[in-house]
């Protein structure tokens, strides 16, 4: 369904905070179904078995959701993910042959862990900031340099592929960072780097042969080395480094948050495989010792921190594994003096499911701060040429509640990208960030305030 290639596609903002860090990441991936695996390997074999090659997953509906906070420890708010049962006989669930690899060389870079985390993100063309205004590091700078100290392998999950203006149809300069982009992707095979894609099928991107590109040469996600990871918003598309407002995070030397990212990329990788079915209960080889109730406790940048990724749906929660709407629902909930929000849609309905069914869940985490705690809660929520009207009815009903006589605060406002003379590029000019920022944590995501659902097919 197109609508629901697109609205993972847009937009940032910036994040300054002091004081004690928590930093948490979430993966969360949407399966519409679990499908096909092109690879140049057995499925079983690791991805980082092989150099100077790149391995191709193709997963359903892969949608991303990255999450990092600052302040207080972990509470014991959620479970976490549970098991879902048993395996079935004969199937992927039965036996999931993957083991860490690499395990002395990342023995010693745990030893050598002096984790330090990079705010990044992109401003589309001729949108100006304010003087003065905070800045994070460039988007298109961050990942090239993320790059740069590959000498083993690069893992690149991400829900579509378009780093060339060919790939759209388009032909535009602002393209330029996005083909430097993948050609530095390809001088990694020169160097016997390999490259691991996990991507969505079918790409919105009907044209592209980015992948095709690659995989002529060789080639592998963001987890570079099991060192350092990126986490944000942005996909694998030019428009997100030069038309699209993104926001995210690298987080340099910190090989066992690293290593427990690539356990998340590992379940996607598995599922590529030929008739893979999804394990009940996954392998304990899975599973993960970092989480909300056991969260990495490190230092980023001299600073105590407190990490732990989560995932979502359950079915790739392994055991250990922390959900991202808890995760999430604990940063809300946690929220004494300030909750600020951006998103780039915002329905308390389920998407892209008929009859559309309401999930007031986070809605009604928002109102109970501002109206049960006095939080000051504020709502960014990004407006452009495809968004859907329906919308502001529900804005409209959070904005209603505000009353400062009564000590509620709860506003609400829409954050438009100018086009300019931009007109000729599809599916840009947008602020695609979804990040939300307290007293006590920031927020980075990948999805939307909204439960992407899909009933049965009729």
């Amino acid at each position: 369904m197109q609508d629901e290639e697109e609205v993972a596609r847009r937009g940032s903002s910036k994040l300054q905070r002091g004081g004690r860090w928590e930093v948490i990441a979430v993966m969360a991936c949407k399966l519409r179904a679990c499908v096909c695996g092109k690879a140049k390997m057995n499925a079983k074999a690791g991805p980082s078995e092989v150099r100077g090659t790149l391995l191709l997953l193709c997963l359903g509906a892969v949608t991303l959701t990255c999450l990092l906070g600052l302040g207080s420890s972990p509470s014991a708010w959620s479970r976490g993910c549970l098991e879902e049962g048993p395996a079935r006989p004969g199937g992927l669930g039965s036996r999931v042959d993957w083991d860490p690899p690499g395990g002395e060389a990342r023995r010693r870079h745990q030893q050598n862990d002096s984790c330090r985390l990079v705010l990044v993100e992109s401003i589309p063309q001729d949108l100006w900031s304010a003087a003065g205004s905070p800045a994070a590091q460039p988007l298109a700078q961050a990942w090239m340099q993320l790059l740069d100290p590959a000498r083993e392998s690069v893992h690149v999950a991400s829900f579509y592929w378009s780093l060339t203006g060919p790939d759209i149809g388009v032909n535009d300069s602002s393209s330029q960072p996005g083909e430097a982009l993948l050609q530095k992707l390809q001088q990694l095979l020169d160097r016997n780097v390999s490259l691991a894609v996990a991507t969505s099928t079918p790409t919105p991107a009907k044209n592209s042969t980015d992948l095709q590109v690659l995989e002529t040469r060789g080639g592998w996600f963001w987890v570079v080395d099991g060192q350092h990871v990126y986490v944000g918003s942005a996909n694998m598309d030019w428009r997100s480094l030069t038309q699209v407002k993104e926001l995210g995070a690298v987080i340099y030397n910190c090989s066992r948050l690293a290593q427990d990212l690539e356990k998340t990329f590992q379940t996607y990788w598995v599922l590529g495989a030929p008739r893979a079915v999804l394990p009940k209960p996954w392998p304990r080889n899975f599973s993960s010792h970092i989480n909300r109730f056991q969260p990495l406790r490190d230092r980023f940048d001299g600073v105590p921190t407190t990490a732990y990724f989560s995932a979502s749906p359950p079915a790739l929660c392994p055991h250990g594994r922390t959900r991202d709407l808890d995760a999430l629902l604990a940063v809300m909930g946690a929220a004494q003096e300030f909750l600020y929000a951006s998103v780039m849609e915002y329905f308390p309905t389920t998407r892209f499911r008929h009859p559309a069914r309401y999930w007031p869940v986070l809605d009604t985490a928002l109102r109970v701060a501002a109206f049960s705690r006095g939080v000051r809660v504020r709502l960014l929520v990004s407006c452009w040429l495809n968004t859907d009207p329906r919308m502001f009815p529900f804005l409209r009903s959070l904005q209603a509640l505000s009353n400062p006589a009564a000590n509620v605060s709860l506003d609400v406002k829409v954050f438009i990208v100018p086009v300019g003379n931009h007109s000729n590029i599809p599916f840009s000019r947008v602020n695609h960030s979804k990040f939300m920022v307290t007293e006590k944590a920031a927020y980075i995501a990948c999805t939307a305030l909204v439960s992407f659902r899909r009933g049965p097919r009729r």
